[in-house]
């Protein structure tokens, strides 16, 4: 049912708000002059209507101003008018559960599918959206009448023959749905006119040519109205025949505004409601009746007699947004039947007529029952999906409103099947909802205005094919509810000369001034004036207002966080010291001329703050106990030290090397000040301990501590820790020296010549190595050089024969 739809927008802080984005407060720019006016202005604003609030030089219009602002201004809670919108359920039907195989037997009457409410909702204006919940759920077994309207042109002459039956197969078909179910026929050709048909005689009597015999031409014929006998379909149908035209398309536009006004003639009834469209060509609309020269436009109206529409010659074809009023006023669903060359065309028009499908009509008709139940349940499992029907008609609810008020806006969110949020205009609808599928809408409406007159308005809003509706009564909420207890001609307003409503004067006609004491034409005189001067000065108001009545009226700055007020509006609140360019440093707050700080601020620009943990060192002293803390931050005392927190020390030796001289002298009497220990070293309690296991650990403390291990100039350490602890420095030290034992000279004599010895013997064996080395290198080259030599053969060349051989020179071998 309706829930409460108050949405409460956040209010900002006024201050916070203007100092972050420069900008006054929209109540204030208003200038509301009573609580009616200020409510009227936003959501946020309210108006204080304690008689004591305004301070001396405010304006009436102080009085609006955002709550938060108001709260701050010392208006107490109960006192700050601030009405807010409601919704008040007057009718809630819950959606029916009904089973098609049940015993019960339900009217369509008795049928709820979308939760019918009647609600009355007390709105706002300016942004106050009031919000409830509708449900629509699909009945099972929900009636249907479905009225078939054919064209009876020559070209649908196979068309008509398939038709004849269609009455007893289509109920057949339909009891899978539901078992209330009725059908009805019509007809259409074309306007009785040229240029549309032949107005000859003969082709009155028979349009058609050859030996065909046809019926006389006629705009649009209400054959049978819508039974629930398949029989009585199946007889008048077969009965028709088929006429004809000159032109391709047809007249259909007339007869489809026919079938939806014309409700007593047809037998509509408060259920689904069926048209089916067939037809082979396009159509006329409106402007084409020129042609026959028929200029009037189509009146919308019920013109059958005799079951034949009579003004096709006098009215023009209805236009597309004609017809898409008349359809969705008689909650029709249109399902255009048409061939496969003229799916471009009404699919072109289907997105132009919601709650319309198309689906593609074989040539012949044949298949017109599939095309039907496809066309109005897309779940029914013994069909096929024809292609061409881009949505089921049932499986799609989409809501629509009726006219709404001058300011009056709404939304639509929908929460469909499976949890799918849409909004916007996806916000009206919901598609593939099977029977028994239950959705909702959260619908908002919202007024930017009053009406003029202060009567409630009424909004329909109702699903497009269905004849339920819902019923939003508007109530304006216009005025607050003090103005009721206001006193007409009170004496609180200068002789009652006003309504004294909601802590203010409200001054009749011609009167001004915060109590209506003055009248506008006698708003400056020089006595009046006199008041309006401070100290008998010559500036009247300080010049920063007006004298009105005797009474400053301080002026408005452009930005209206920025006020003059006082007596004589000698006061303002933003000529104060500022910091880091911020008013009072935003630490505060300027009243007539003065920095009124926050706690833990001071300062003449509250610039000044008293908080110390920003001076707070690591070893949690303020300031490391070597300055003070001022307006949060560190002034440090010792010249040496600096940082913010007088922590740092560039020219300082280390915590260890700084104590050292004064530990050594007053723990164990020795180092540079033994002399001057007493006078020196007294700044610290000193603690002696008997081993380092002793020493505090700095896991041990809560404040910083530090372990120091020095070396005396005899080679001996001590060991000790430096802390602060409540402003007290303690040194804990170990009473015992570290000194390093005396050498023993025996085993360093022995071990030197042992050493030495030593390394004699590794020195010999090293030069034995190498001797060895290189002797064994020498006898292998020798013996290569052996193997390697070759003797000479030859004769020795000094070597001289002892035979010599003389030859005669004579002899001749005779």
């Amino acid at each position: 049912g309706c829930v409460n739809g108050e949405l409460k927008a956040p209010v900002c802080n006024f201050c916070n708000f203007l100092a972050a984005s420069g900008e006054g407060s929209i109540c204030i720019k208003a200038n509301a002059q009573s609580c009616g006016e200020c409510i009227q202005v936003a959501e946020t604003c309210g108006w204080c209507s304690d008689q004591n609030f305004l301070t001396v030089g405010e304006s009436k219009s102080a009085r609006c101003d955002d709550l938060e602002s108001l709260k701050k201004r010392s208006c107490a809670v109960a006192q700050i008018e601030n009405p807010r919108g409601s919704i008040v359920v007057d009718k809630d039907t819950p959606v029916t559960n009904r089973k098609k195989d049940g015993t019960e037997k339900l009217n369509p009457e008795q049928i709820t599918q979308i939760q019918f409410v009647i609600c009355k909702s007390a709105i706002r204006p300016e942004g106050e959206p009031q919000t409830f919940e509708l449900k629509f759920k699909r009945a099972e077994d929900y009636p249907i009448d479905l009225y078939y309207l054919m064209d009876l042109s020559y070209s649908m002459k196979d068309d008509l023959e398939n038709v004849k039956n269609l009455g007893t197969d289509l109920m057949r078909e339909m009891q899978e749905i539901t078992s209330d179910f009725r059908i009805g026929f019509g007809s259409f050709v074309e306007k009785t006119v040229m240029p549309y048909i032949s107005t000859t005689p003969a082709r009155l009597l028979n349009p058609c040519t050859g030996s065909q015999n046809c019926t006389s031409p006629f705009s649009y014929k209400n054959v049978l109205n819508l039974t629930n006998n398949g029989d009585d379909f199946n007889q008048l149908v077969s009965q028709q025949q088929i006429s004809g035209n000159l032109d391709s398309p047809e007249g259909g536009f007339d007869a489809i505004m026919q079938v939806a006004v014309c409700e007593g003639h047809i037998g509509w009834r408060n259920v689904t409601r069926l048209l089916v469209f067939s037809t082979d060509a396009g159509f006329h609309f409106a402007g084409d009746g020129k042609l026959g020269g028929i200029v009037l436009p189509n009146d919308g109206k019920c013109h059958l007699e005799n079951n034949m529409y009579t003004m096709s010659h006098y009215y023009d074809y209805p236009s597309i947004a004609h017809l898409v009023q008349k359809l969705s006023d008689h909650n029709i669903q249109t399902i255009f039947a048409v061939t496969e060359e003229f799916q471009p065309v009404y699919k072109e028009l289907k997105n132009l007529i919601p709650k319309s499908a198309v689906g593609t009509l074989s040539s012949n008709s044949s298949n017109v029952i599939k095309l039907i139940i496809d066309a109005y349940n897309v779940n029914h499992h013994d069909f096929f999906f024809f292609l061409s029907c881009a949505q089921s008609l049932s499986s799609e609810v989409i809501l629509e409103n009726g006219r709404l008020p001058d300011g009056v806006s709404i939304t639509y969110k929908s929460i469909c099947k499976n949890g799918v949020e849409g909004t916007g205009e996806n916000g009206r609808k919901c598609s593939n909802i099977s029977i028994g599928d239950e959705v909702s809408f959260k619908i908002s409406i919202e007024s930017q205005k009053c009406p003029l007159h202060s009567q409630p308005e009424v909004i329909k809003i109702k699903p497009l094919g269905f004849t339920e509706e819902v019923e939003v009564v508007l109530n304006f909420i216009c005025n607050c509810q003090c103005a009721a207890k206001g006193e007409p001609k009170s004496e609180k307003c200068h002789e009652g000369n006003g309504t004294f409503e909601c802590g203010a004067c409200k001054c009749n006609e011609g009167r001004i001034g915060r109590l209506c004491e003055c009248s506008k034409d006698e708003v400056r005189t020089e006595d009046l004036d006199a008041n309006c001067r401070k100290d008998n000065g010559t500036d009247i108001c300080s010049n920063n207002g007006d004298c009105v009545c005797g009474t400053c009226e301080c002026k408005k700055r452009e930005n209206p966080a920025e006020v003059y007020s006082g007596k004589y509006c000698d006061c303002d609140n933003f000529n104060c010291d500022r910091s880091n360019n911020r008013l009072c440093g935003g630490h505060g707050r300027c009243e007539c001329r003065k920095c009124i700080c926050d706690a833990n601020y001071t300062g003449s620009a509250c610039d000044c703050s008293l908080e110390t943990s920003t001076c707070l060192a690591k070893n949690g002293q303020i300031c490391n106990g070597r300055g003070t803390c001022e307006c949060g931050i560190c002034k440090c005392t010792n010249p040496k030290f600096q940082g913010p927190t007088c922590e740092i020390c560039p020219t300082c030796p280390g915590v260890c090397a700084e104590h050292k001289d004064c530990v050594q002298c007053r723990a164990f009497e020795a180092g540079e000040k033994k002399d001057t220990c007493e006078r020196d070293c007294s700044y610290f309690v000193l603690i002696k301990v008997k081993d380092r296991d002793r020493l505090p650990q700095p896991t041990d403390q809560s404040f910083p501590l530090t372990h120091c291990k020095e070396r005396d100039a005899n080679d001996c350490w001590f060991y000790y820790t430096y802390a602060i602890r409540n402003d007290t420095k303690e040194v804990y030290v170990v009473e015992n020296l570290e000194c390093p034992a005396g050498p023993d000279i025996i085993p360093i004599v022995a071990g030197v010549v042992a050493g030495i010895v030593l390394i004699g013997l590794a020195l010999l064996l090293i030069w034995k190595l190498l001797m060895i080395i290189h002797d064994r290198r020498e006898f292998a080259k020798f013996e290569k050089e052996k193997m390697n030599a070759k003797w000479d053969t030859g004769e020795n060349p000094i070597y001289k024969s002892a035979v010599t051989t003389v030859v005669n020179p004579k002899y001749e071998g005779k």
